[in-house]
């Protein structure tokens, strides 16, 4: 196996989408343009998506990330759009996309058009998150979005297995798929639901964070694979786990917690990275499997499919958020009247990205009795069109359409002033604790010690609400910057004597490590407690 190509492609899209931290324009659609660019650049490998490697093993640790960094409650409180939108819109698009290729599309059969339906049927949230978070989206468009994502994918595989029985002469019928989309749903979420306690209870009982990370990087793979032997969804086997553990993860040790964050940030972002670059990388292949649809008829193809399915999304968008308030009326008093502009977001933010791809890269080159899978060449090339048209079009006015409807962001003082409440509620908590165990002639510890407990309780209340106050005059800082960059300052000077001991040979290596750790710990207690 040449490694050198996988390295090439690790290394290169790492270094874009750390360039595009420093534009204005979101990584993944930088990651695409760079893709599309460097596929024709001589000399460079040519790299094809392989469904075997991308569903299996890149699909469920980005899911799994996602999940755990998403909100059990919050995705509980938004069931409703978030149900609507990953499984009834994901089926609307698959009929209303293919039936649309099917009127569009001369000759193509259609069990071929609603195979190409479900394949751009899911939207992946990623690019969409990521804007998101950088324009500061009301975190509940941020929610549905994000839940969107999570279990979107289970569906349209679902659905591209009804159709693709279908499309091969396999005898599939309405009755059948859905029977299928069934099993495969309730039994991802039952595997889910049956590994999750579990694996919980290893996270907790394992005394070395090394193997608690170990651990926490297979979890998502053996999710997934169990639920695919058991011919049930590993999307939704992966999802359940992952919010499960997420939701619980104040359980697990802290060094457990510190490393995974560390690990789990850096997986997903290489992840992410190579999955955007990948697709931009597709062009040379794609173009020359088109065959006899190339030039304009196929340009036009693709740009009547992009339509459709940008316009199926706001078909489907506001009746599902308007329809429920009319039918019913606990929905009406329990919900505030929502305008018009959230779910026009919503359904502008509908960015395809590698999963379809993927999918289209695995539909059979025949067919049962021999022959070639109908269109298959086109089929791949309105999916490569429609995920780089909704990303380029959709995904570089998204932030411009965000700030021309001025829906209301994060309201940084409102979240300052809950932190500080909350805050104040565990500190007082924490004293009255304290007390109780001082009281007890066990813990009886020399003054100065328990004023540095009292120390250290009394600043991590006022943090807080430090960063409601003034600044310094003279630096511009506040409060808790001046704090956190003095206390840096302090810690590098201790690093720094570390060091030059380890150098004079007077600690060796193994405790100057030991040390450094040390500090690295109180360097970074030191930065949560002030952000």
């Amino acid at each position: 196996m040449d490694v050198l190509p996988l390295l090439l492609l690790i290394a290169g899209s790492a270094a874009v989408a750390g360039l595009a931290r420093r534009t204005p324009v979101p990584a993944p659609l930088l990651l695409v343009a760079v893709g599309l660019a460097v596929s024709y650049v001589p000399g460079v490998p040519v790299y094809t998506l392989d469904p075997g490697v991308v569903l299996p093993l890149v699909l469920p640790p980005l899911l799994y990330a996602a999940a755990t960094d998403s909100s059990y409650l919050g995705l509980r409180a938004q069931m409703r759009p978030v149900a609507l939108l990953s499984v009834g819109y994901v089926l609307f698009a698959t009929v209303a996309v293919g039936g649309a290729a099917y009127l569009i599309v001369p000759h193509l059969p259609l069990t071929a058009a609603l195979v190409l339906g479900a394949v751009v049927a899911p939207p992946d949230a990623v690019a969409a998150t990521a804007v998101a978070r950088r324009v500061g989206l009301p975190s509940r468009i941020t929610t549905i979005l994000q839940g969107e994502s999570l279990v979107n994918d289970a569906t349209a595989i679902t659905a591209y297995k009804v159709a693709l029985a279908a499309a091969i002469g396999e005898g599939a019928t309405w009755a059948g798929g859905l029977r299928e989309f069934l099993i495969a749903a309730v039994g991802g979420v039952l595997v889910g639901l049956a590994l999750m306690v579990p694996i919980h209870w290893l996270r907790t009982h394992l005394t070395e964070a090394l193997l608690q990370n170990t651990l926490s990087l297979l979890i998502p793979f053996v999710a997934y694979g169990v639920a695919e032997w058991a011919h049930a969804s590993g999307v939704l086997a992966v999802v359940v786990v992952g919010l499960y553990l997420g939701h619980r993860n104040w359980q697990v040790d802290f060094a457990t917690r510190l490393q995974e964050e560390a690990v789990w940030r850096m997986a997903a972002f290489l992840l992410e990275s190579a999955v955007f670059a990948l697709i931009g990388l597709q062009l040379p292949f794609v173009l020359r499997g088109v065959g006899r649809y190339e030039g304009l008829s196929a340009a036009g193809y693709a740009v009547a499919l992009f339509l459709v399915v940008a316009v199926a999304r706001f078909v489907w968008v506001y009746p599902a958020t308007f329809l429920p308030r009319v039918l019913f009326a606990h929905i009406r008093r329990r919900e505030e009247n929502p305008t018009w502009k959230a779910p026009f977001v919503i359904a502008w933010a509908g960015m395809r990205g590698v999963v379809s791809l993927a999918i289209a890269f695995s539909i059979p080159l025949t067919v049962h009795g021999g022959g070639a899978f109908p269109h298959r060449n086109l089929i791949l090339f309105l999916t490569f069109t429609t995920v780089i048209g909704t990303l380029v079009v959709q995904g570089l006015t998204l932030p411009l359409l965000i700030r021309m409807l001025r829906l209301p962001g994060h309201d940084a003082q409102a979240e300052t002033l809950a932190e500080a409440n909350a805050q104040a509620q565990a500190s007082l908590a924490a004293e009255q604790r304290l007390d109780e165990l001082l009281a007890d002639e066990r813990n009886a510890l020399p003054p100065p010690l328990v004023d540095r407990l009292r120390t250290v309780l009394e600043h991590r209340r006022n943090a807080v609400w430090e960063r409601l106050g003034s600044v310094n005059p003279v630096t511009g800082e506040s409060h808790d910057d001046t704090y956190r960059r003095l206390s840096r300052d302090v810690i590098a000077a201790e690093r720094e004597v570390f060091v030059h001991l380890r150098d004079q040979r007077a600690i060796d290596d193994e405790m100057l490590r030991t040390l450094l750790r040390r500090l690295d710990l109180e360097e970074a207690a030191a930065y949560r407690e002030t952000t």
